[in-house]
């Protein structure tokens, strides 16, 4: 097989047309099956969602863990691809850039199922990689964003990012374009919390540090509600 660039800039095997494609439909069935059942939803209701046969599933995914692993690695995947496409409009525009940043997150939902609304405690290498990369490049986006005065001195990284989490996690039956609707004006009214002028002083923040910390302490407990893994 011709060998890909992964994520962490290495190669792993192409996979032929027809698996690639089962491997996509069993990701997107897993997405919306641990969305609405959990985690511990059954791996053969993800198959028979996918249209593909248990067996097939365990071909690409040998257990449970690694496909959730995988799906917690591509929604971090999809969380760092848009905070650098922030970064890029950020020195021109950074309150508009950290915007963009938080409604292409609200779009990209269903792709964030793990990790932003929460699952089970993952120390994949792939995936702590990610987080780090996406805590590291959200303190130059609010850096960048601080030296033009635009943003108040006390934000933080976990600021943005765990108002990207709850900003993704809509009322429950309220039809998609009023929830994002919703989404949308919230994360306007945290925008206009991130202007200096007026601003009172904030409680401490926790770190990105804190977090991972506490997340180790309680893998294999259950998620809080609203939850983010990031």
């Amino acid at each position: 097989m011709t060998p890909s660039a992964s994520p962490d800039g290495g190669s792993r095997p192409r996979l032929r047309a027809d698996a690639a494609r089962n491997r996509a439909q069993i990701l997107a069935a897993a997405r919306t099956a641990f969305r609405e059942l959990g985690t511990a939803a059954p791996l053969d209701e993800i198959a028979r969602r996918a249209g593909v046969n248990i067996a097939t599933l365990y071909r690409r995914f040998p257990d449970r863990e690694a496909l959730i692993r995988q799906v917690v690695v591509d929604g971090f995947t999809v969380v760092l691809q848009t905070v650098d496409s922030a970064l890029e409009v950020a020195p021109e525009e950074p309150l508009f850039a950290i915007e963009r940043l938080l409604l292409q997150l609200v779009e990209e939902r269903e792709m964030l199922v793990l990790p932003l609304i929460g699952g089970p405690v993952t120390d994949d290498p792939e995936a702590v990689a990610l987080q780090r990369q996406i805590a590291d490049r959200l303190e130059e986006l609010l850096a960048i964003a601080r030296s033009q005065h635009a943003v108040r001195p006390d934000a933080t990284a976990v600021d943005v990012i765990t108002t990207g989490a709850l900003a993704c996690r809509p009322l429950p039956y309220l039809p998609a374009g009023q929830a994002t609707a919703l989404a949308t004006r919230h994360v306007r009214i945290f925008l206009d919390g991130l202007r200096p002028d007026g601003a009172r002083p904030l409680p401490p923040s926790l770190t990105h540090e804190d977090l991972t910390s506490y997340w180790s302490s309680a893998e294999g407990a259950e998620p809080a509600s609203g939850a983010a893994a990031v």
